[in-house]
């Protein structure tokens, strides 16, 4: 990886907002919007379609699990596409298809069918959408400025992420008001999008055929991002019913706004620390950082649920983040791809946690041992990744012999 000189945190993150172009400064503000906008309503869908469309519970996961899939298995033809027309056209597509998406879950009121059309109508407008912006985020950045540029992205996501579901609770009881506001601000970005420049292509660059998405992909760094979404969804997923009981819900519920607040703040520091740190020493730090955090949750009271979110938080915010910047450097290919394999990763870690953490948590919930839960969550997060590099390095080893051999 290039090295970069080495600056202080806080200094790079200052001088490092205050350099972005006016486009990047755009497409950052666009990702916290559209972050904001989707998660004002992504908490309360499950009560959506239930009262809407008169779904069990059981058929709501179905309709949320394959929405979730088109949104995280959609950025590898997303990102093709990008490749293609350009992220202008696509960023523009996007916001064409989220507008329709809020006005449809707006008609949905009257014809409860059209709400589940629109939910995978957005769910396709992000998979189209998020690998685009952060592609055009780093277009044309040098080495030295893609760490701060990829922490800002993810910051700023994360500030919407935090924001959303407060946003959303004020319309919890006018859920028709909260998607005319969705369809009005989606509007309006849309006619942001259309003054946004075409970015320059280079007359170089490789385009691969669809078939060949996959091609090129950086293999370390997609699995262990799905192997920190595979743990951190235990957390993000089964946390609220553990915590149900235990802690008053306004106290859960706005610890989980200060997680997506840490990741939001500590990533613009750490950025130049994160690029220049060791893989194998950022994913001790990380997965270090979900351990405790996940034992820290055994304890079951305020203080302890505290500790736990904010270890998490910190151990997430080098992990996540260093992924991203490895998968950069060790693929040949446009930012935009890297993403979309990436997103990919997410969505593959986000499935096997609800098929694998769902039935764990139900064996220990039916033996009365719930707190034991977190400790085999804890469990994995320290045995699992050294796994995982041994068995990398074994895989890459006759490679590699095979190439000196040639």
């Amino acid at each position: 990886m290039t090295s970069t000189r080495w600056r202080t945190p806080g200094g790079s993150a200052l001088s490092g907002v205050r350099s972005f172009t006016g486009t990047q400064r755009a497409l950052l503000a666009s990702g916290l919007l559209v972050n904001l906008i989707s998660f004002s309503v992504y908490p309360y869908l499950a009560v959506l379609l239930r009262d809407r469309m008169s779904l069990s519970m059981s058929q709501v996961g179905v309709v949320l699990g394959l929405a979730t899939f088109v949104q995280f298995a959609g950025g590898v033809p997303g990102a093709a596409l990008a490749e293609r027309i350009g992220f202008q056209r696509c960023l523009l597509i996007a916001m064409v298809l989220q507008t329709l998406g809020s006005l449809g879950f707006v008609i949905g009121g009257t014809w409860p069918t059209v709400t589940i059309a629109a939910l995978f109508l957005r769910s396709a407008a992000t998979a189209l959408y998020s690998p685009s912006v952060r592609g055009y985020t780093v277009h044309g950045a040098s080495d030295e400025e893609r760490p701060r540029l990829v922490a800002a992205s993810y910051a700023t996501g994360n500030v919407g992420v935090a924001l959303g579901p407060v946003v959303g609770s004020v319309f919890i009881h006018d859920p028709g008001g909260m998607f005319v506001a969705a369809a009005v601000l989606h509007a309006l970005m849309m006619i942001g999008h259309v003054l946004l420049p075409r970015e320059h292509r280079e007359a170089s660059e490789v385009i691969e055929p669809l078939r060949r998405a996959l091609r090129g992909l950086a293999v370390l760094p997609f699995a262990v991002t799905a192997l920190t979404l595979y743990l951190h969804m235990h957390f993000y997923q089964y946390l609220s019913s553990y915590a149900d009981g235990r802690v008053p819900t306004l106290f859960y519920g706005a610890a989980m706004m200060g997680y997506s607040l840490v990741l939001a703040v500590i990533q613009p520091l750490i950025a130049d620390r994160v690029e220049q740190m060791r893989y194998t020493h950022a994913m001790a730090l990380g997965f270090g950082g979900l351990a405790v955090g996940m034992v820290a949750f055994t304890a079951g009271n305020e203080a302890m649920f505290a500790v736990g979110i904010l270890a998490i938080g910190a151990g997430n915010s080098v992990l996540l983040l260093k992924n991203v910047l490895e998968a950069l450097a060790r693929s040949k290919r446009s930012p935009a791809v890297v993403f979309s394999h990436q997103r990919l990763a997410e969505g593959v870690g986000a499935a096997l946690s609800g098929l694998v953490g769902g039935g764990l948590y139900y064996q220990f919930e039916t033996a009365g041992h719930l707190p034991a839960f977190w400790l085999a969550v804890a469990v994995q997060c320290v045995l699992i990744p050294p796994v995982l590099l041994l068995a990398y390095r074994r895989f890459r080893r006759p490679q590699r012999e095979r190439a000196g051999s040639s």
